[in-house]
């Protein structure tokens, strides 16, 4: 017994020594916070805090322009080419997304796989998910099919609208949201459904649908309202080249 337990005094001196070291080298690499940490749930307050951010920048933004149509008419009053410009303008906003819009037409709502569910062969995260193409895919269908006015969720679309996804969250002029997705068009139904179709994206979607269990329904509307759009617009314009090539912008 002597002989056997010989080794255990130089083995429990030398496993407390690797143990101490093993927690002196979390603490360093902790910093003396927790290893796991909540890096998630700091992303997370972020992205509410700039959504917060931005709806108080749209708020002031839609009371400022406000202010100026408001000034802007009051001028028109007095000013024949100022009238006629904002009479214009008037005509063209119905066309470009900056008035309301009553009319039939389609929702479309695109949404993830059930979590959960026993799926047949061996997906990996992304075929479970409504990516930005798809997305973008029934935008385009719908403006193919004729349609005179589409939204996203609770925003309208207008040519510089740009949608974007990050995992399975899309975000739009500013505003992250969550599946299912709705796109709501204005337009011929019977036209609509019909682009929806022969749309070889949205073919391709359909497939992973009926393999994966993804989210895809079209609904008609008898009537529906798109609201105007009511976000900032940064138009460029190209700009010519100098004689003397110092304007070196493409």
């Amino acid at each position: 017994m002597t002989g056997g337990g010989r080794p255990w005094r130089y083995a429990i001196p030398a496993l407390t020594i690797f143990a101490g070291t093993l927690f002196a080298a979390s603490g360093s690499t902790a910093h003396g916070t927790d290893l796991r940490g909540g890096g998630r749930t700091k992303v997370t307050e972020l992205i509410a805090q700039e959504q917060r951010q931005y709806q108080g920048s749209q708020a002031s933004y839609r009371h400022l322009r406000r202010q100026v149509e408001g000034l802007v008419r009051a001028v028109a009053q007095r000013d024949a080419r100022v009238k006629a410009a904002q009479e214009n303008a008037d005509r063209l906003a119905a066309r470009t997304g900056f008035t309301p819009l009553t009319g039939r037409g389609l929702r479309v709502t695109l949404d993830d796989a059930p979590t959960g569910r026993r799926i047949a062969g061996d997906p990996g995260p992304d075929d479970l998910v409504v990516h930005q193409q798809d997305v973008q895919a029934v935008v385009n269908a719908l403006w193919t099919g004729g349609a005179t006015g589409v939204q996203i969720m609770d925003q309208r679309l207008i040519s510089t609208s740009a949608v974007r996804c990050v995992g399975n969250t899309l975000i739009l002029q500013g505003v992250v949201y969550s599946p299912p997705f709705r796109i709501t068009a204005i337009g011929d139904p019977g036209r609509l459904r019909a682009a929806l179709d022969a749309s070889p994206a949205i073919q391709v979607y359909r497939q992973y649908v009926a393999e994966y269990g993804l989210g895809y329904t079209v609904t008609t509307l008898k009537k529906t309202r798109l609201p105007a759009y009511t976000g900032n617009v940064q138009p460029k314009y190209a700009t010519a080249l100098e004689p003397d090539g110092a304007n070196t912008h493409p």
